[in-house]
């Protein structure tokens, strides 16, 4: 396995960081305990959940991820060696299915602080490694939106939510903040808030970043980069798309697209024909297509974790293993070129 340090932190995490959204509805607690074991054995140390979780959320379901990792981390007793990851819903009022949590999250003091809490107790720890906010407050461009339209609303500014945050610091219940489908703007408004206040500054950024969505090099990049904040990289192989089990209308029994059918965000005008000349490329080279999409992720200098998620511990394993491939020049060209005659088609 190989570590990178957790954005401007001391704290060292594997490059591949286990995901976990599906258990406790696509994944039995049986599964999802073989997969951190099957994790831990690789040398993977860095776990992400969310309260929310699992995916798609439902109010019988909420929290059961956090509940699987806590029973897990109870009967193995590693807890120390683990670098932990949560996240707090945010504003639920944005059609996401999510209004029975707290009556429609805010990210205020009051529900983040229920929330750390309630999530302390089902991880069955008294502190978390990571706490972050899983999405903005107010109304901006994540989960595939596109285009900007400024609205002025009752969103509750940033200051607000790293007062709360940072208290939470200065308690010992979480070593560190970081946020999640954030942009450029979010970005700069933590760091500027931290400085001017002198409070706990943000050290990651969990978005989406994969062959069918580069948008995070558009000015997250950069921005994050010099200012020593590091990516985690979620849904890498775009729902299992990258894979190519989709292709020419596959749908396979188990597959995540073939369950829930509300998951478009990687069906959009050329993302199969992105697809199939990423799938093409792979096999040219005698590679695995889900290896290829995951070590082009791994080999990004801004990424300092990609979350793999998978349903079952071949799939895993396969994923795991990604971080071993070094892509050669040529299959870095063939990237490129394909990303420039089909740029981004699932932002």
């Amino acid at each position: 396995m190989k570590y990178r340090k957790l954005g401007s932190s001391e704290i060292d995490v594997s490059l591949i960081c286990l995901g976990s959204m599906t258990w406790g509805e696509q994944n039995s607690e049986a599964e999802g305990f073989a997969q951190m074991d099957m994790a831990v054995d690789y040398g993977i140390n860095f776990f992400d959940v969310a309260e929310m979780y699992p995916v798609p959320p439902k109010p019988e379901t909420f929290g059961f991820t956090e509940q699987i990792m806590g029973n897990w981390l109870a009967k193995r007793g590693n807890r120390e060696k683990l670098v932990i990851a949560t996240k707090v819903t945010g504003r639920s009022s944005n059609n996401l299915g999510l209004g029975h949590v707290r009556n429609g999250a805010r990210l205020n003091r009051e529900n983040i602080f229920a929330a750390v809490d309630d999530s302390l107790k089902r991880l069955q720890t008294d502190y978390i490694d990571l706490y972050q906010v899983h999405w903005p407050e107010r109304q901006t461009n994540y989960f595939g939106r596109l285009g900007y339209n400024h609205v002025d609303d009752d969103s509750l500014p940033i200051e607000e939510t790293l007062d709360a945050l940072d208290e939470l610091v200065k308690s010992g219940k979480v070593r560190a903040i970081g946020v999640s489908n954030e942009s450029a703007w979010g970005l700069h408004e933590y760091l500027r808030l931290a400085e001017a206040k002198t409070q706990a500054r943000i050290i990651s950024i969990q978005n989406p970043y994969n062959l069918l969505n580069r948008s995070y090099e558009v000015g997250c990049a950069e921005f994050a980069m010099r200012e020593g904040i590091g990516l985690l990289a979620y849904s890498p192989l775009a729902f299992g798309k990258l894979s190519g089990k989709y292709l020419n209308g596959q749908k396979p029994e188990k597959g995540r697209l073939t369950l829930y059918e509300r998951f478009t965000r990687y069906s959009k005008v050329n993302a199969d024909e992105a697809t199939a000349a990423y799938v093409a490329l792979a096999l040219k080279h005698g590679l695995n297509p889900a290896q290829m999409a995951l070590a082009y992720v791994n080999s990004r200098d801004f990424t300092v974790a990609n979350i793999i998620g998978a349903t079952s511990v071949e799939q895993l394993k396969d994923n795991i293993e990604s971080v071993d491939l070094e892509l050669n020049d040529e299959v870095i060209q063939g990237i490129e070129g394909i990303h420039a005659r089909y740029p981004n088609p699932s932002p």
